[in-house]
């Protein structure tokens, strides 16, 4: 991940992550979906989907995540 990039947010979903990153999109704020899911084993653990966006973004991103959750 490049500089200045901080993870927000962490699922074992990776719908749930692909979601979240389009909501934040849609919202002016750039983010990525790093999916550790490692495919190439089967696993009864799954693996973790986490969003990363820029630190000058995050406490917005944060901001919008939790206000999403609050109105689910």
């Amino acid at each position: 991940m490049e500089k200045d990039w901080i993870r927000i947010f962490a699922t074992d979903r990776a719908f749930e992550a692909e979601m979240v990153k389009g909501m934040l999109q849609e919202n002016g704020i750039n983010a990525v979906v790093l999916n550790r899911q490692d495919s190439s084993y089967i696993s009864l653990l799954p693996g973790q989907a986490e969003i990363y966006v820029h630190a000058s973004q995050a406490a917005e991103a944060v901001a919008l995540i939790n206000d999403s959750r609050s109105t689910m």
